[in-house]
């Protein structure tokens, strides 16, 4: 029987209201089967984390997604607040700390920029992949395997027209690649970043 792996979604964005994407890419990762998704602003919106609560869920699955918009190039606070309490000593790291090793994980970013602002000397500097060099250093520090980012660029710009359409449904095929073992993980792990029209997928799978 073919191997299906448990895909758990951490959703972090504190102004969903005005969110144009990243509200219908958690709908549509809610609606894919093997997929937990937690909208973690919903949950903890004092950001009184369940440290417990959370080490569970990364126990019973094999396939770790933060899904946020950059901010300041980085996370969203609370998520940040999350990996500091979540992954803690002898959990995730340090002497006994293997309980995550082995285990897929998966940045979904969108950006307010376009693609040409993440780049060596363009108006960020850096290119993305490079600014989020903490957390591919969390996942080797925690022994999980790190995969490019999926990312949105100029997402407002985006919202309401067929990128954003495109953007979406490329997520729900991400997932169920990712769920059925079908992406490429090496050639998803040396990607500087992955779109809807560049998965690197063995092949499609059914709903």
């Amino acid at each position: 029987m073919q191997q299906s792996l448990k895909i758990l979604v951490l959703f972090a964005h504190p102004g969903q209201r005005y969110s144009k994407v990243n509200v219908e890419l958690a709908e549509a990762a809610s609606k894919t089967r093997g997929v937990t998704l937690v909208d973690l602003y919903a949950e903890y919106p004092r950001f009184k984390i369940d440290i417990e609560t959370e080490q569970e869920r990364l126990l019973e699955h094999d396939a770790i997604v933060f899904q946020f918009p950059l901010f300041w190039y980085s996370t969203p606070a609370l998520l940040k607040e999350w990996q500091d309490l979540v992954l803690e000593y002898g959990f995730a790291y340090g002497e006994g700390g293997d309980k995550i090793a082995g285990k897929l994980f998966a940045p979904v970013i969108t950006t307010g920029g376009p693609e040409e602002f993440y780049q060596t000397g363009g108006r960020n500097n850096f290119a993305l992949r490079d600014l989020l060099a903490p957390l591919e250093q969390t996942a080797n520090l925690c022994g999980m395997h790190f995969i490019a980012p999926y990312t949105l660029f100029a997402a407002l710009k985006a919202a309401g027209g067929e990128r954003m359409d495109e953007h979406i449904q490329g997520y729900t095929r991400y997932l169920r690649a990712l769920r059925d073992c079908r992406l490429d993980l090496e050639a998803a792990a040396n990607m500087r970043q992955i779109s809807a029209r560049t998965l690197p997928i063995h092949e499609e799978t059914q709903p």
